[in-house]
């Protein structure tokens, strides 16, 4: 079975058919907790790779298992780019080999098309080395033929199936590639523009918002106090709602609670206290 299968025939358990909802689900997603850790926080990421997978077959969670937005742009494990090439009517086979020893090594990779010549694609130690790539410590260090394997598997597929990934590029490659230089890159395709890296470009961690009116809401001694928080909060909600990175609609259902408690306990207190003023005699008040 292909480690990535697409949604014909099986209709997804999620039903996304409007841009809001498709916003309704990547700020759900973003905060549950349940979604790859780069995706934990930031619903406008989730939407690119939920839209880009839908473009592919794929149901929206196996859109973040397999695809990675690197600069804003999405892009595909290299083990998901073979299990989409595959599940397409269109491939023949791919067929990937290894061949020669140490310094020699070289990684083959045949894709064949229906009715089409067969695409084949190379990558060795000496390519590696000339693109700076063989003494890189990671990956490269640690699974050198498994490096080598996926850069003549981007090559070849990319080459063979271009309607198939609808220019996508390998996770592996466009990790490293600069957000200036990206569309140069996926145009040249060639060994020495690019370096494959699976871990991600490390982003500042999440903002726990819920914290944060927690702790304003807190330090509201008064109801004029809870209304000015609540003014302020508004302000964050939108401002943040302009920049792409809305706060997930059940962190902000929560803030309302929170507000509206705090707001009621500070009511009944000032209520008490004008209470017990009331009670004391006017020459009893301090002056």
């Amino acid at each position: 079975m292909n480690a990535v299968t697409t949604t014909q025939g099986h209709a997804p358990a999620i039903q996304i058919n409007s841009f809001s909802e498709l916003m309704r689900f990547a700020e759900i997603a973003a905060g549950s907790g349940m979604v790859p850790k780069d995706y934990i926080g930031k619903p406008s990421a989730i939407l690119i790779a939920v839209q880009m997978g839908s473009e592919l077959g794929l149901a929206p969670m196996q859109s973040m298992q397999n695809i990675a937005v690197i600069n804003g742009r999405p892009s595909v494990w290299g083990d998901a780019l073979l299990g989409l090439v595959k599940a397409s009517p269109v491939c023949d086979d791919v067929v990937e080999t290894m061949e020669g020893e140490g310094d020699r090594m070289t990684a083959i990779c045949v894709a064949k098309r229906k009715g089409k010549s067969p695409v084949e694609a190379r990558f060795s130690v000496q390519d590696a080395k000339d693109a700076a790539l063989w003494t890189k410590q990671g990956p490269w260090k640690q699974y050198p033929k498994r490096m080598l394997q996926m850069r003549a598997r981007g090559f070849a597929l990319r080459d063979a199936f271009p309607d198939v990934l609808r220019g996508l590029i390998t996770a592996e490659e466009a990790g490293d590639i600069p957000q200036d230089d990206f569309r140069k890159s996926v145009s040249n395709q060639g060994p020495v523009d690019v370096t494959p890296k699976r871990q991600q470009i490390q982003e500042d961690p999440p903002v726990d918002h819920l914290a944060v009116i927690k702790a304003w809401v807190m330090h509201a001694q008064s109801t004029d106090n809870i209304l000015a928080v609540e003014e302020k909060w508004k302000r964050r909600v939108s401002k943040l709602s302009e920049q792409g990175t809305p706060i997930p609609s059940d962190v902000q259902e929560a803030a309302k609670d929170l507000i509206a408690d705090r707001y009621g306990v500070l009511v009944e207190q000032e209520r008490q206290q004008a209470d017990a003023n009331a009670e004391v005699p006017a020459e009893e008040m301090p002056a």
